[in-house]
């Protein structure tokens, strides 16, 4: 069971619906793995969470334990209006935390959507239930986390314009600012031709590794960079957290006491500190 002291006061608190896009051109950043388990962690605190899968690779899925051929209703329904919001969450094997599971149909939806005037509106639309409190007395969620795919496509746009705000996993690695540029170019355009409320909620620095020079030199140029938007908490480099998807679990089921779950509590403990901070949802 995992505890946390502050769960009781993040029950007792009841939060405005907040939605965040977790997204990065890049593949391999650790996105989908930080969108799992940041979601375990909000959840794991009391809020009541909800990550919408938006990568037809469907690795948020299987990382929760949903194998395909549970995928009776998915994304691709919602977004093609074949099923509403509520009819395709699925529970999970984590309190307070369901999913929108992925399929590989998301592949054909940018074909399939290519002459529907709402095309990138589609998600906000599907989730405004949720905004109004129309859904079912246990899908009232306080947060709901979307699993970008690694591209800038009509998924992303989509993710963008339903948003709030952006969480960005960025790698300790080489070439780590590269493309972050794009993505805030592309963030400031969705902002003014889509979502004017959409934000970048901030930078979250993943894989580092201390014993690495080049881990402490890359934290120091996106720091430069991107100033306080930058977490101070930075997601380690850890084999519990890469074994954990194979086993269907989030790493704080896995192993609550790895480091890689300490640290995604504690970045959901800053994640609801900054959204504190951040304006009303408009």
């Amino acid at each position: 069971m995992i505890a946390d002291p502050q769960a009781a006061q993040a029950s007792d608190s009841p939060r405005p619906l907040r939605i965040i896009a977790l997204a990065n051109q890049k593949g391999g950043v650790g996105k989908t793995t930080t969108a799992i388990n940041l979601g375990t962690a909000l959840a794991a605190i009391g809020e009541h969470v909800l990550i919408v899968d938006l990568d037809p690779q469907g690795n948020a899925s299987t990382g929760l334990g949903i194998d395909r051929r549970q995928r009776r209703l998915s994304t691709y329904d919602v977004l093609a209006g074949e099923a509403t919001l509520a009819e395709a969450v699925q529970v999970t094997v984590v309190p307070r935390l369901s999913l929108v599971p992925s399929t590989m149909d998301l592949l054909g939806l940018e074909m399939a959507m290519a002459s529907a005037p709402d095309r990138a509106q589609r998600l906000r639309r599907a989730l405004e239930p949720l905004d109004r409190g129309e859904m079912p007395e246990d899908q009232r969620y306080t947060y709901v986390l979307i699993d970008c795919p690694p591209s800038l496509n009509l998924l992303t746009l989509n993710a963008l314009a339903a948003a709030h705000a952006v969480l960005v996993p960025l790698q300790c690695e080489f070439f780590a600012l590269e493309g972050l540029s794009q993505l805030l170019r592309t963030v400031e355009q969705v902002k003014g031709a889509l979502n004017p409320r959409l934000a970048i909620q901030g930078v979250v620095l993943t894989m580092f590794d201390p014993r690495n020079n080049l881990s402490a030199q890359v934290v120091a140029d996106v720091r430069e960079f991107m100033g306080d938007k930058v977490y101070e908490t930075m997601i380690p480099r850890n084999v519990r957290v890469s074994e954990a998807p194979s086993h269907g679990k989030p790493v704080l089921l896995y192993d609550l006491k790895c480091a890689g779950s300490q640290a995604y509590l504690r970045l959901a403990s800053e994640v609801i500190q900054r959204e504190g901070r951040l304006p009303a949802a408009a």
